[in-house]
């Protein structure tokens, strides 16, 4: 297992963290709590100590579980727990940002009870608001660590000019953007800035919603309410642009380091950055198990560079994460 310190203060934490976006019924469809509840407990089997989750992730729902998790597993001396604020959703759950003071007072307050925890290790402000002065929401994530409620602050889906506005009141001590093989647009702007500001990286859909897990085909179909539906790289004629990248890669892993895709995948996120986090989505404990092929390898310069030729070749119509921002509100 592989750890680094998330803030720079000692909060350590394992380098593939469990991104629970799946739990609680947000995106993927329905969810099963006890299965839900095993998965979160078993985490830590296979080395994991940090837990990212949102209160907008089955509104409320999922932060209920990771909190029942913990507590009734006695782990809270084992995980860091990281959370979000500044999005609100109304009866019709739709969702918009939501940065003011007033609203990342009342997550935080909710998310600390739903979580069963007296601080949250690192809480992250889930998207701008254009609507917001980004300094005021600093002012209130700094009021928050002043007051022992939050040990880290975070930030996610901002640009650099953003993190360098946010920087002027607090500290930003990880950046979570989504980053994958098929989704490199912060190598140009926010990993840059990371490195810059000794930030860390949380990189959320690393397996870009599955796609990268090496399990999907051509006939793949997404039921009712599943984000994939909205991507366009599930769309034809990109999905198998994107499929046959996976099956290069799938053979670049094999040939190379008796691994596969998934495996590469992850280790691809690890190795671009020091100090970056891989977020690994799961529902069912033996969904963890293939964390165990990550560690004690490592990929160099040259095949990373091998890896971009391969994609770059296959994907002649990319497209980026763009189409999960939610709206302002009116």
């Amino acid at each position: 297992m592989e750890t680094l310190d998330l803030d720079n203060r000692g909060l350590q934490t394992s380098r593939i963290g469990l991104g629970t976006w799946a739990i609680g019924g947000w995106m993927w469809g329905g969810t099963d709590e006890a299965e839900s509840i095993r998965t979160i407990q078993s985490a830590p089997d296979h080395g994991i100590t940090l837990i990212d989750t949102a209160p907008v992730y089955g509104f409320g729902r999922s932060e209920e579980i990771v909190g029942k998790a913990v507590k009734h597993g006695g782990m809270r001396d084992q995980v860091a727990l990281a959370t979000k604020c500044a999005l609100e959703w109304d009866a019709k759950e739709r969702v918009a940002r939501n940065a003011t003071k007033q609203r990342i007072f009342k997550e935080a307050d909710d998310s600390l009870r739903r979580l069963q925890t007296d601080v949250i290790d690192l809480l992250q402000v889930h998207w701008p608001d254009p609507n917001v002065d980004v300094r005021e929401t600093a002012e209130a994530m700094a009021r928050l660590q002043q007051d022992g409620k939050i040990r880290a602050i975070g930030v996610s889906n901002f640009t650099p000019e953003q993190l360098d506005a946010f920087s002027e009141v607090a500290t930003v001590d990880v950046a979570q953007n989504p980053y994958n093989l098929f989704e490199r647009q912060i190598d140009d702007d926010v990993l840059p800035w990371a490195q810059a500001h000794d930030a860390r990286l949380l990189a959320y859909g690393a397996l870009c919603r599955g796609l990268l897990s090496g399990r999907m085909h051509a006939d793949r179909e997404f039921p009712g309410d599943d984000l994939r539906n909205n991507d366009p790289k599930f769309q034809q004629p990109r999905f198998g642009q994107y499929l046959a990248a996976v099956d290069a890669l799938e053979q670049f892993a094999q040939d190379n380091y008796g691994k596969h895709v998934l495996d590469l995948a992850i280790r691809w996120v690890l190795d671009q950055y020091p100090h970056s986090v891989a977020l690994w989505g799961a529902r069912k404990p033996d969904q963890l198990e293939a964390v165990d092929n990550v560690w004690g390898w490592q990929l160099d310069d040259s095949a990373r560079e091998q890896i971009k030729e391969i994609v770059d070749a296959h994907v002649t119509d990319p497209v980026g994460p763009e189409f999960m921002a939610p709206p302002a509100r009116a």
